[in-house]
């Protein structure tokens, strides 16, 4: 694998980590701006959401510039918004620096996987995607607890100062070892636009949406479900988050390997699991090391789903990827914060802690439903596509385009 996926690597190292460790240091932010701990709840939707109006909105105005400039540029915008984080004087200012953050995330992410499948042959575009966003999975191992800690020990300003710190090593890595692709010829904003005309990449969207939509329905409320379920005491959270993040950079990295092999059954597989292991946690969480056990495996069936639905956007929108890759990246997001609303109201309904494993194995079964379907489209396709060849008369044939 080239070293220029070490670089990209790093970015989605320091952006996975700005994401997450939030959850952590929502106390101690709320304490000291004197909100409550739901207005402090903001600084997570409102990056979610950041991430799903800035991916299309950073790539259609880094249509015109050179991908290696865009992905600094983005690098740059992420430094920015850490920084406005670390010295914020209000939670109003804090809130802004954490959208100004969220802005270069669909974009880096959506842009890094064309660059990371162009740097490598065919046969190993789905493993370079991963190697990508090993980035984002270890942060959940490393950068998450450790930004936790440091920001309960020292204070949580300290930690976005580091993350902002890491986004200009990231930065560093991009200038020196990305190298200068051409961008293709004769591609235009409508190309890209014209890709979403394409029924399997709103599908694959739609399957993105619901498939981690189910991981985060049951993540989200993993510290109240393990300590007034399973009876785990507050600190081992972090720990069981390791756990998460671990079965993450497994799935991945999995993921990406099978993905390139047999992209759809790949798929069939994992969300199949997903939804079955979903629908245990209920019966899980009542037992501490049953329970860890189901976590670390969400983490790797949730992800790995990730590198064969992006493999499958960029295939579908062959020609004018980058666009189709950034909102598939937001449409992670749009998982994250629905599942989280979903999951939310279930609590609220009354139907305990554990509820939202419900809501998670539906989404990840539907999320299943979805694919076999747009493996059903596809070979229909096929045939039709065969029965044209075949009526067509040797010499007037002309390629069949999907």
């Amino acid at each position: 694998m080239p070293l220029a996926l070490l670089a990209l690597a790093i970015g989605a190292f320091g952006i996975g980590t700005t994401e997450f460790v939030i959850m952590g240091l929502l106390p101690e932010v709320a304490g000291d701006f004197g909100v409550s701990i739901p207005t402090a709840g903001l600084l997570v939707t409102g990056y979610a959401l950041g991430v799903v109006i800035g991916a299309p909105l950073m790539t259609v105005l880094g249509t015109k510039v050179p991908r290696k400039r865009m992905l600094m540029l983005l690098m740059g915008l992420f430094i920015a918004g850490n920084l406005i984080s670390a010295v914020a004087p209000n939670f109003g200012i804090m809130l802004i620096g954490r959208v100004v953050a969220s802005l270069a995330h669909g974009a880096f992410f959506g842009i890094g996987s064309v660059v990371a499948a162009e740097l490598v042959a065919p046969d190993r575009k789905a493993g370079a995607i991963a190697m990508m966003f090993t980035g984002l999975t270890v942060a959940n191992v490393v950068g998450v607890p450790l930004g936790t800690l440091v920001g309960q020990s020292v204070g949580w300003r300290v930690t976005f100062g580091i993350v902002a710190a890491l986004g200009v090593v990231g930065l560093a890595g991009i200038a020196k070892l990305v190298p200068d692709l051409p961008r293709p010829e004769g591609v235009h904003l409508r190309h890209e636009l014209a890709a979403f005309k394409n029924a399997q990449v709103l599908l694959a969207m739609a399957m993105t949406v619901l498939g981690f939509g189910g991981v985060f329905a049951a993540i989200t409320y993993i510290a109240p479900m393990m300590t007034h379920v399973a009876g785990f005491a507050d600190g081992s959270v972090t720990w069981l988050l390791v756990l998460f993040g671990l079965g993450m950079v497994g799935g991945n990295l999995v993921g990406g390997k099978f993905a390139d092999r047999a992209l759809m059954p790949m798929l069939y597989v994992s969300l199949g699991a997903l939804a079955v292991v979903l629908a245990l946690f209920t019966l899980t969480a009542h037992n501490k090391i049953a329970a860890a056990v189901t976590i670390a495996l969400i983490g790797a069936l949730g992800f790995a789903t990730v590198p064969p639905l992006q493999k499958r956007v960029l295939d579908q929108a062959h020609g004018a990827p980058t666009l189709a890759s950034a909102v598939n990246i937001g449409a992670f997001n749009l998982g994250n914060a629905l599942s989280a609303w979903l999951g939310g109201l279930v609590i609220a309904a009354g139907f305990g802690y554990t509820a939202p494993n419900w809501v998670g194995a539906a989404l990840a079964a539907a999320a299943l439903v979805l694919a076999l379907l747009s493996a059903a489209l596809e070979r229909r396709d096929r045939a039709q596509s065969a029965v044209v060849a075949s009526a067509t008369p040797a010499g007037q044939r002309t390629p069949v385009h999907h």
